[in-house]
């Protein structure tokens, strides 16, 4: 790899290259020190192409979520099985990797800066800004540029747009997956919430089991597929379908309430 490569979106290679092993190096305590991940589907990851893979979770906090799969997806790549001991893995880390996150979130501060050079597709939400809802017309410059990371690479996005759970999916995904034809892969996350605050940033509590559970791609019929069928088989496979909320016990429920009237009140 030349000094000067670039990817798609102008980003030196060779600079992304060092910013996610250092990264890397300053978090890895995170997921296996502070707190311990257990990962589900790494021989998954090792049997996708290198291009054209739509990762769709669920979310929990803005920035500790996509950082654990990075290392959970590299140390894949490089023979992990369903782990990230020895930080080795990311000394030839995946470059084509990127994550769809909030433009007005990636552009907060330097921290925000340096993560999204790392690899997010800054997107404008269009039914939240600065705290206020609004109503904005989806950018097609937006959907252009998730088309390109895929072209060139895997994507990682949280089609819920909000760290609540068990919100609905916004139906941008599922236009999205018609159009460029993706492989599909659902990833269900857990624990993050409880090991760090919202933004994932500070650590909330140690000794945190934290999970991630990485499934097999989805079966979609692109061409004759609905929208609504596509976010409904999303919504399952990410287990954040409503039907799910009749089977989560209500002492569970009211703590994920209790926390998040506890976020509100931070702002």
């Amino acid at each position: 790899m030349g000094l000067f490569k670039k990817n798609p979106f102008g980003h030196n290679l060779f600079i992304k290259k060092w910013l996610i092993r250092i990264l890397a190096v300053i978090t890895h305590k995170r997921y296996r020190g502070f707190n311990t991940i257990e990962i589900e589907g790494s021989d998954i990851i090792r049997k996708l192409p290198p291009q054209n893979v739509l990762f769709v979770s669920n979310h929990q906090t803005y920035f500790a979520d996509v950082v654990a799969m990075f290392h959970v997806f590299n140390a894949s790549l490089s023979g992990r099985e369903d782990s990230i001991k020895n930080l080795g893995y990311i000394w030839q880390p995946k470059l084509n990797m990127y994550y769809v996150a909030a433009a007005e979130t990636m552009k907060k501060s330097l921290l925000t800066k340096i993560l999204a050079y790392a690899g997010s597709i800054s997107v404008e939400r269009t039914w939240r800004s600065e705290g206020q809802d609004v109503n904005r017309k989806v950018k097609f410059s937006d959907i252009s540029n998730i088309g390109t990371a895929l072209n060139d690479g895997w994507v990682i996005t949280f089609p819920q747009g909000t760290t609540t759970p068990w919100k609905p999916l916004r139906k941008g995904t599922s236009h999205i997956i018609k159009k460029y034809r993706p492989v599909v892969v659902p990833v269900v996350i857990d624990g993050f919430r409880r090991s760090f605050d919202k933004k994932g940033l500070r650590i909330k509590k140690k000794g945190i089991l934290q999970s991630m559970v990485i499934k097999e791609p989805l079966d979609i019929d692109y061409e004759n597929e609905s929208f609504d069928s596509i976010i409904e088989k999303l919504e399952y496979a990410i287990e954040q379908h409503p039907s799910f909320l009749k089977v989560i016990p209500k002492s569970e429920l009211m703590a994920y309430e209790e926390e998040n009237k506890k976020r509100k009140f931070r702002v």
